[in-house]
């Protein structure tokens, strides 16, 4: 069985403007949550694969129709800085 996981990047309007969140889908059991920033998305990803021993064949990233440009850049810039911020934790143990 592989263990495939859905991201997609959704835009809401919360009342005090757009802003975007990552929908987070385990494609395996349906589970499904949402998640503010890089942050809570990588705890979120961390807690669906301890389901599977913390082996996830697949991450497959969507995004809407509706989520502008410039929204794409901010969500690479906070992957990026988690990714150097992972990479950093693991340099150091």
């Amino acid at each position: 069985m592989s263990v495939i996981f859905t991201s997609t990047i959704k835009m809401v309007d919360d009342g005090l403007g757009e802003n975007w969140f990552i929908e987070l889908k385990d494609m395996t059991d349906l589970r499904v949550t949402n998640c503010k920033d890089m942050e809570e998305y990588s705890q979120k990803v961390e807690e669906f694969g301890q389901d599977y021993g913390g082996n996830i064949d697949t991450v497959n990233w969507y995004k809407d129709p509706n989520v502008p440009e410039y929204v794409m850049d901010v969500v690479r810039l906070e992957m990026s800085k988690f990714k150097s911020e992972m990479d950093e934790q693991k340099s150091e143990n």
